[in-house]
């Protein structure tokens, strides 16, 4: 999944976008073998960078994030971006805070882009925190793993 948005990766880190790949897409990274069909990412929820994630998206061509404000993304829990693929951009999320992911986020390269990557430990208390069925099967072989 992060192969196929290689420009939006480059644009988020052009704009200085404070973020965290979460969900399914970093579970799959630390090793969970599954599918997903979206990217979800955990911003800082300051009115600054929601800017700079609203331009970065634009500039990588999802042109819906044209049709929001930085403001009306930081009064949402959740504000999902469909264009190619689905962005889920959340401003919170079970079990972890935005302050303490991003000190220990894990940065990876994918496509010659860089991109940061919830560290395991968070992930796995976000998805303990969800409780969902797929994210309780995702902690036990989280847990189970060394990746």
């Amino acid at each position: 999944m992060l192969a196929r948005l290689p420009d939006v990766f480059r644009c988020l880190h052009a704009r200085d976008v404070r973020y965290v790949v979460i969900g399914g897409v970093a579970a799959i990274v630390h090793g969970v073998p599954r599918t997903t069909f979206d990217v979800d990412l955990l911003i800082e929820a300051s009115e600054e960078n929601a800017s700079r994630l609203l331009a970065a998206l634009s500039d990588a061509g999802i042109g819906s994030a044209t049709l929001t404000t930085a403001k009306d993304l930081l009064a949402h829990e959740i504000t999902i971006f469909r264009d190619v693929v689905r962005i889920d951009v959340q401003t919170r999320t079970p079990g972890v805070d935005f302050a303490g992911a991003w000190e220990r986020r894990i940065e990876r390269d994918v496509a010659d882009t860089k991109y940061w990557l919830l560290s395991r430990p968070d992930l796995i208390a976000s998805k303990r925190a969800a409780a969902r069925p797929k994210d309780l099967e995702d902690v036990r072989v989280l847990e189970g793993s060394d990746g």
